[in-house]
């Protein structure tokens, strides 16, 4: 009886064990995909209405444009298993609210399995033509790393995320009040309607 309580209190520790190894090695896969010391440690502005990005066309954006509006700034991709669904739901949601203040800036990467390859004009042409966005489409940019555009180096410092500040995947979601406070920070996998609530509440919220 003695031999099988060890050997039964020896499998649980090696299942233990294993779950311990487990977990360690997913922390380790989703550290490897967030932002580098350097890449968070730049100077960041005050607000997001000091900060400048460039359309599609390369035109130049200030966002303080957006000033009291409510914006939901998401990271595109023309190729990823959640392109149609995402865009679906993006333009129900721009239809329905545009008139009510919310803005939603969609800027395409190509960082996560080389997802948004094209150039800007093959972006603006399957935005248009494929899933009729009219929402703002902007400049393909970096959202993690080095070369990560410096609106998203303040969309991570202002809202971090799971295991690690560093963008995950394509679609993951910002959502900025009227006061350009960034006060949401959504999973590629969260859909965009069940972000509806939360865009209601700020915009009926007054300033």
């Amino acid at each position: 009886m003695i031999a099988a309580a060890t050997r039964r209190g020896l499998g649980g520790s090696r299942i233990l064990l294993s779950l311990a190894v487990l977990a360690l090695a997913i922390a380790l896969v989703f550290r490897s995909l967030a932002p580098t010391v350097p890449d968070m440690a730049d100077d960041l502005p005050a607000s997001i209405y000091d900060i400048a990005v460039k359309d599609i066309r390369g035109n130049d954006v200030k966002l303080s444009e957006y000033a009291g509006k409510v914006l939901l700034i998401v990271n595109v991709a023309s190729q990823c298993g959640l392109t149609n669904s995402n865009y679906k739901e993006l333009n129900v949601l721009y239809d329905k609210y545009r008139q009510k203040g919310l803005e939603i800036l969609a800027f395409p990467c190509n960082q996560f399995a080389s997802q948004e390859p094209g150039s800007n004009e093959d972006i603006q042409e399957t935005v248009c033509t494929r899933f009729k966005a009219e929402f703002p489409i902007f400049d393909k940019i970096n959202v993690n790393g080095k070369d990560a555009a410096p609106l998203f180096k303040y969309l991570k410092s202002q809202k971090g995320g799971f295991l690690g500040d560093g963008i995950k995947w394509n679609f993951t979601k910002f959502l900025v009040d009227k006061d350009g406070k960034v006060v949401g920070r959504y999973a590629p996998t969260t859909s965009p309607l069940k972000i509806e609530n939360d865009i209601q509440k700020l915009l009926d919220a007054t300033t």
